[in-house]
């Protein structure tokens, strides 16, 4: 059995988490604490998304931020900053 790749149909940030609905009909969702910089942005940024790859991830020009569903899906959190 061949296995597709999640694809994102849909993208909310909320106060507290971010909510990914898949074009299977699964939804996932994660902290918002994961992503620094989805957490730091105002709402107007939060809301200013585009689907990439045909939807394998989720991109945020202003914020330079970019996520992978399979990143999500495998509970991966952003890297911290090295300081």
């Amino acid at each position: 059995m061949s296995r597709s790749k999640p694809i994102a149909a849909n993208v909310k940030v909320l106060d507290h988490e971010i909510v990914v609905d898949l074009a299977d009909g699964r939804v996932i969702s994660a902290p918002l604490s994961w992503f620094p910089r989805l957490s730091n942005a105002t709402a107007r940024q939060r809301a200013e998304w585009s689907l990439i790859g045909q939807g394998e991830g989720i991109r945020w020009p202003e914020l330079d931020e970019d996520l992978s569903v399979e990143g999500l899906l495998r509970g991966a959190p952003a890297p911290r900053a090295k300081v």
